[in-house]
């Protein structure tokens, strides 16, 4: 293919002279992380900012973003704490959004280690659990934390009931006494965490990422892969016949999605294709969820 002459008016016009490097450089760009915005991500991000600018008030309000594993959960929240760095000052750091994930354990003394470890503090062995409560309350106020974001919450419901009513205390605690915005992220299992504690339940404003359908916004979507992939010829993937075809392989998340089109433009590049077709659909070696798991158990068995 005579690149000099390609028409790559189909690209996005920072992507086209990406689109005429060598191959290797090219597979380089597609399998790099990129983000690709829709509409839900858009209005989850527009409430984080409004929470993130809440007045202060004795009770504030909160969120739980819950959608199933692998559906851009995470990287929404990587997205948001991206607009809003570490600012390092003369005396101190300032972190107005601080990102922590839920341990395995929800017992309350594993739950602040994970917290002062996000802080990026040195933790001293032993503590007892009102000692790490203070330390993480007095760093989370001098560090001017102003919304905490807890991932994978619905490790809640790996806790023993008396462990886990423990933890649903710590978090109603904070809350109250830090009078920040609390986010909580996870599975369905996180609103079931929520739900056994009705003043919570009260408090988390809940926003769901339901997997993908045929709907314009999920056509929309793909046409924005199209354009932020460098390859040379224009890939067709918004027909509803493909559309269906591209979720019933994905099995409906994102992630997978992402997975699977970016093996998808791999292929057209190694190929000489140079287009996301069926063809090379077909010869992408990609598996979903549910044949991975399949796969699994049978070299198990």
């Amino acid at each position: 293919m005579d690149v000099d002459r390609a028409d790559l008016t189909h690209l996005r016009i920072s992507v086209r002279s990406i689109a005429i490097l060598p191959a290797a450089q090219r597979i380089r760009h597609i399998r790099a992380e990129r983000w690709i915005g829709y509409p839900r991500a858009q209005s989850v991000i527009e409430h984080l900012e409004a929470l993130l600018g809440w007045p202060d008030r004795q009770r504030m309000p909160n969120m739980l973003l819950i959608g199933p594993t692998n559906n851009g959960k995470s990287m929404i929240v990587e997205k948001f704490r991206r607009a809003h760095p570490t600012v390092s000052l003369p005396d101190r750091e300032q972190i107005p959004v601080l990102c922590m994930q839920m341990p395995p354990d929800p017992a309350p003394a594993r739950f602040y280690l994970a917290m002062l470890a996000a802080l990026g503090t040195p933790i001293r062995p032993r503590s007892r659990v009102h000692e790490l409560e203070q330390q993480a309350i007095t760093l989370l106020r001098a560090t001017g934390v102003r919304m905490l974001i807890i991932d994978e919450l619905h490790n809640v419901l790996a806790g023993r009931d008396n462990v886990r009513r423990e933890f649903l205390n710590v978090l109603r605690f904070l809350g109250n006494e830090l009078r920040i915005p609390l986010v909580a992220v996870g599975t369905r299992d996180a609103y079931l965490a929520i739900r056994t504690d009705p003043q919570l339940e009260n408090r988390f404003h809940p926003m769901a990422l339901p997997v993908w359908t045929n709907t314009a916004d999920t056509r929309s979507l793909l046409a924005s892969f199209t354009t932020s992939f460098p390859l040379r010829k224009p890939s067709h993937l918004t027909s509803p016949e493909m559309t269906d075809y591209l979720l019933t392989r994905s099995e409906g998340t994102i992630g997978e999605l992402t997975t699977l089109l970016t093996a998808a433009a791999v292929t057209a590049v190694d190929s000489g294709e140079e287009a996301i077709t069926s063809s090379v659909l077909t010869r992408t070696p990609y598996l979903g969820p549910t044949e991975r798991r399949r796969q699994f158990e049978r070299h198990l068995a």
